[in-house]
């Protein structure tokens, strides 16, 4: 049975809601990755205002309460955050996040991969544009996904 998933924007009242469930996530299946470095640095962007400013986020919210977030950057063609509540997972959630970013009117969108989630952006049509790198401690691999939509400005 497939969950009844509404997704809307994140107001400002409920961002800190929606960035400690990034955190945990975070945690729980980033973290492991990562080098102490990468992993003060992936907290330090989360509690940036000038760069969280910067965002478009959106929430998968199930019976009221937010169990995913998903948030853009750059008009909408990069995805800065991606997460999904461990006890969601695999139920449509992420996919339906992704949907709702793709309604804007995009050619192409680009992430920067965590080790963890390359198989999902994989399974999303998203392709490697180069190989992994680690800034500040950070380990990302840069993907892009076409679109077949024309931006519209």
């Amino acid at each position: 049975m497939a969950l009844d998933i509404c997704i809307k924007r994140v107001s400002e009242s409920e961002k800190s809601v929606a960035l400690n469930l990034v955190w945990k996530v975070f945690l729980e299946f980033e973290a492991p990755d990562y080098t102490q470095n990468g992993i003060d640095e992936f907290c330090k962007s989360i509690h940036d205002n000038t760069y969280l400013s910067q965002l478009t986020m959106y929430g998968a919210y199930y019976n009221n309460k937010i169990v995913g977030v998903i948030a853009t950057r750059n008009c909408g063609t990069h995805i800065a955050l991606f997460f999904v509540d461990k006890k969601y997972q695999r139920q449509g959630v992420g996919k339906k996040l992704f949907q709702t970013i793709l309604e804007n009117k995009i050619s192409k969108l680009t992430v920067n991969s965590s080790p963890f989630a390359i198989p999902i952006y994989h399974k999303l049509g998203f392709k490697d544009t180069a190989e992994e790198q680690v800034i500040n401690g950070l380990r990302f691999t840069p993907m892009e996904y076409k679109t077949d939509k024309k931006k519209v400005d």
